[in-house]
């Protein structure tokens, strides 16, 4: 455990080399990362996992959750591991925006940016104040616990939603792990704020991109189940779309879900290698 802001940190740091930061999406912990991290690992790399506030094995979430203050997480993050060097940061979903906006804060401390299936919003405008939708969110975390459902289907809902989210199968993860995290109500009460919070993010990396340069080499990782449906080429295309808009090089993951790290990791640890190669060439 990390203490960053007052906050305590779940984070797990092995390996040795170049470092590579990898932070998951809305509701997902550090062991999602397994298989990634222990290809990157064994090629050399050190890998830190961590669990923003409210996830995983991390304390309890106090504020919804903003891009610029992820971003701030990382490098107190990293400046406790003391990891002064240069980092290749990825971030799946949610987390895309945060890493984003890290690569964008604080470039002297980003080797490469890695968005795998990132969230994506041309053009967000929040329909609801952000204070009404964080007292909806608080409201709802308090009703979900007094119910008991988060010892009562936390881990069924979150088999439900990974095995939803694959082409691959169901949650690898070990039971025991799942139900330690997602029997807890600081788990549903975190993703329900961090998701209370999510057009003010994408309204601040939109923000950044007008203000902050992104010097670092970057790759946009999509997912893609092999489909020709509508809603599975809109996503591509709007995935290709932020790759020309940040300038980063494009690669689809055939067959993935959304949850690429678990259906791909061989190709999302490539594309962590390539972009910190590109970084030193």
């Amino acid at each position: 455990m990390v203490r960053v802001d007052g906050v305590p940190l779940h984070v797990v740091a092995e390996g040795c080399g170049p470092v590579a930061v990898l932070s998951a999406g809305l509701a997902m912990a550090w062991f999602d990362w397994d298989a990634v991290a222990g290809l990157l690992v064994a090629r050399g790399r050190t890998v830190v996992r961590f669990d923003r506030p409210g996830h995983g094995l991390s304390g309890p979430a106090t504020a919804p959750v903003t891009a610029v203050g992820e971003a701030r997480r990382i490098a107190g993050l990293l400046d406790a591991l003391r990891l002064t060097g240069p980092a290749t940061v990825v971030g799946h979903s949610i987390a895309g925006f945060h890493a984003e906006a890290f690569a964008r804060l604080y470039p002297e401390r980003t080797a490469a940016l890695v968005l795998v299936d990132s969230s994506v919003e041309e053009a967000p405008r929040p329909v609801l104040p952000a204070a009404l939708r964080t007292a909806a969110a608080r409201a709802l975390g308090r009703a979900v616990t007094a119910a008991g459902l988060p010892a009562a289907l936390g881990p069924a809902v979150r088999r439900m939603t990974v095995r939803a989210s694959r082409t691959g199968g169901g949650d690898p993860a070990e039971r025991d792990l799942v139900r330690r995290c997602y029997r807890t109500a600081r788990v549903w009460r975190g993703a329900l704020l961090e998701n209370a919070g999510y057009p003010d993010a994408a309204a601040e990396v939109l923000a950044l991109r007008a203000t902050h340069a992104l010097a670092a080499p970057a790759t946009v990782l999509a997912g893609h189940d092999g489909s020709g449906s509508r809603g599975a080429l809109r996503w591509l295309a709007r995935q290709a779309d932020l790759a020309d808009r940040l300038g980063a090089r494009f690669e689809v993951a055939e067959p993935a879900g959304h949850l690429v790290m678990l259906d791909r990791p061989d190709q999302v640890a490539r594309a962590v290698r390539h972009a910190a190669d590109q970084d030193r060439a």
